[in-house]
């Protein structure tokens, strides 16, 4: 059984943090399918919109600034870049119903890694906290471990996206 991800209905939040604090955001979710063989979950992948990345903890002038410079190449450069893919490799049932460890191939700016996180993942949602290290991927900017002598100003190589997929009967 394939269904479908309902991209209206779907949401993707990050989450970044630095040295004096952190921001949140959120990102659209383009596309997706998930693969069933009975109600156990066997496959899937999804594409989320770099070019829709928004911020929601500043307003106004800031918000856009960083939001400017998150789509710039100093991050995930969305003009060569507009789509970030996960692609499901493995799935592991955690021994509850619905309750997997999923693994697959992360693709931001053109690289792709391999990334494992806990899932939730029902007949109707897929539910996931997701720690991305950033430096894997090419986006350098402000790290403390390539970088010297940035003190408040570093940004924190690990960022979080929460993915909640609502999923539709194909």
């Amino acid at each position: 059984t394939t269904v479908s991800v309902d991209t209206a209905a779907s949401q993707v939040t990050w989450k970044g943090y630095k040295v004096t604090g952190e921001h949140t955001g959120t990102i659209n979710v383009k596309n997706g399918n998930f693969t069933y063989d009975g109600d156990a979950l066997t496959g899937g992948s999804f594409e989320i919109d770099m070019t829709s990345i928004a911020c929601t903890d500043l307003q106004g002038e800031y918000a856009g600034k960083l939001v400017g410079h998150l789509k710039s190449d100093d991050f995930f450069g969305v003009a060569t870049y507009p789509t970030a893919k996960f692609k499901i490799t493995k799935v592991v049932s955690r021994g509850k119903k619905g309750n997997y460890k999923v693994s697959g191939d992360l693709t931001i700016k053109g690289e792709t890694h391999p990334v494992s996180f806990p899932a939730s993942i029902s007949a109707d949602k897929a539910e996931a906290k997701i720690k991305i290290d950033r430096t894997k991927y090419g986006i350098k900017y402000g790290s403390g471990s390539f970088f010297d002598n940035l003190g408040d100003k570093a940004i924190d190589n690990m960022f979080e996206l929460n993915v909640s997929l609502d999923l539709t009967q194909a």
